[in-house]
């Protein structure tokens, strides 16, 4: 019914130092991220973990060269 206006001792809030304040921010963008990246995903630690073998055995596939001429073939007949 009134008007709000601030009282006449008082002073405003101090704001946040702009270190802490991009502190802040980049933390919450973390844990967005993290929290998108596991959604859906039951256990985040066997996923991490199979990403990781999948990774390795692909870098020794690569460091290893092309196969030798006399592997395997493969005829669908």
């Amino acid at each position: 019914m009134g008007l709000c206006f601030p009282c006449p001792g008082g002073s405003a809030p101090p704001s946040p130092d702009l270190e802490e304040k991009r502190a802040k921010l980049a933390e919450a963008a973390e844990r967005r991220q993290k929290e998108a990246a596991s959604r859906g995903i039951l256990d985040v630690r066997s996923v991490e973990e199979k990403r990781k073998k999948k990774e390795k055995i692909e870098k020794q596939i690569a460091t290893s060269g092309p196969p030798p001429e006399g592997g395997l073939r493969w005829t669908v007949s």
